[in-house]
């Protein structure tokens, strides 16, 4: 009878702790985190040279391109196939070139950008181990809460951290 009062008695403290839970809003830290922020403009302003350098080739061809339609009225057919078919392999490698850039940018942003999402995720971690939180779950568009208090969000706190690690 002993036994059973005394497990009795533990049941009724263990389940009477209260577990620790805060929330981030994943949507409104990402949006404040200025690491993320320099990511982006960085990678904006490569697309956007990447942009530049698109139109400049495609300009520069089609401008060769005019060149030879007139060119190629003086020439007979088939020396103006030929030439016409080394001008279209030409702007092929051309595509092929600056599409492989584009790949090697994106996913070179990518790589950038997970990176981040994996140094925010330890940062939670730290702070939720740090201020004992059983569990800090995500919030926003996809994620797990769909109610929180305002006392339960952690993500001003976080964004607060995370923003003054990224200026050291």
């Amino acid at each position: 009878m002993k036994k059973l009062a005394f497990a009795l008695l533990v049941m009724t403290l263990v389940s009477c702790q209260q577990q620790k839970i805060g929330y981030v809003d994943n949507i409104k830290l990402m949006d404040a985190y200025q690491e993320k922020i320099d990511i982006e403009a960085k990678f904006k302003t490569k697309a956007e040279a990447m942009g530049k350098k698109r139109d400049s080739i495609t300009q520069a061809y089609q401008i060769e391109a005019q060149a030879f339609q007139v060119k190629a009225q003086k020439m007979s057919q088939k020396k103006a196939q030929e030439e016409y078919g080394v001008i279209q392999q030409r702007a092929q490698f051309i595509g092929q070139q600056l599409q492989q850039e584009d790949q090697a940018l994106q996913a070179s942003g990518q790589v950038e950008m997970d990176s981040m999402v994996s140094r925010v995720k330890k940062e939670i971690e730290a702070y939720g181990k740090a201020n004992g939180y059983t569990y800090v779950l995500g919030g926003g568009d996809g994620g797990s809460v769909l109610y929180g208090t305002e006392a339960n969000d952690l993500t001003d706190e976080i964004v607060k951290i995370l923003n003054d690690k990224y200026k050291n």
